[in-house]
């Protein structure tokens, strides 16, 4: 297995992008190996050894830019003036700066213009989708939605995400469609999160979208997931211009 995921989608050259597994990391169980994340109870150092490398083997233009993560609809503008700006999405029309998000199950969601002056990074979980992540996102390309390309990573699938009643509920007060993302399981659901964020985006007028169907709960030896297993490292999604 690959460490990177790189996203099959349509977009300028001057755009890159990738998705790490757990794979090539330094950090010991139940973090094993490249965990990515300070806040999850891994050795610091070991965490700071991950990044290093990851920079290094990917050939950042800089360290990505990481931010606080509160699962809310907040988007920061890189580069930004804080080290940790408070926010779930991240835009950049700059070239050598790297939006990154952190996820264990939750989606990332990577965006940029066709034209390749902006890109963006999101991270969705179902209150961040739910509450409009997205579609903040959105609102802060000058390009038009139909002018961006959107690509959904790994995440927890449509046969994991058990849910309750209310997560239902809550997605179809704001929009119907959504019943389709949820099929009954004894008295709560498996959410389809893929299926949510494209009909948020499709509404939105996004019309290139291209997904990754990887699990991350179901493949263990890949991914880390924090609904399998609690204690658990982060993978991180990342996006920059060349």
């Amino acid at each position: 297995m690959s460490e990177w995921i790189i996203p099959d989608w349509p977009a300028p050259q001057r755009v890159r992008a990738c998705s790490t597994t757990r794979h090539g990391g330094i950090s010991a169980a139940p973090w094993d190996s490249l965990n990515l994340g300070t806040h999850v109870g891994d050795v610091e150092a070991h965490v700071m050894h991950n990044r290093h490398c990851l920079a290094e083997q990917l050939a950042l233009p800089a360290m990505p830019q990481w931010l606080d993560q509160i699962h809310g609809q907040d988007v920061a503008r890189l580069p930004a003036s804080e080290r940790l700006p408070r926010a779930d999405a991240a835009i950049t029309r700059e070239s050598g700066v790297v939006c990154a998000v952190m996820t264990a199950d939750c989606l990332p969601v990577l965006f940029c213009s066709k034209d390749g002056s902006e890109v963006a990074a999101a991270h969705a979980g179902w209150r961040g989708l739910c509450n409009g992540v997205l579609e903040q996102t959105l609102s802060q390309f000058h390009c038009a939605t139909k002018d961006i390309h959107a690509w959904l990573g790994p995440a927890i699938g449509p046969q994991a995400f058990e849910v309750g009643a209310e997560v239902k509920t809550a997605f179809m007060a704001h929009d119907p469609q959504a019943q389709e993302a949820f099929r009954p399981v004894g008295n709560k659901y498996f959410a389809d999160i893929w299926l949510l964020a494209r009909q948020r985006l499709l509404t939105a007028g996004v019309r290139s979208i291209n997904v990754s169907t990887r699990c991350t709960y179901h493949e263990r030896e890949d991914f880390f997931s924090f609904r399998r297993d609690g204690i658990t490292g982060r993978m991180a999604t990342l996006i920059w211009l060349r």
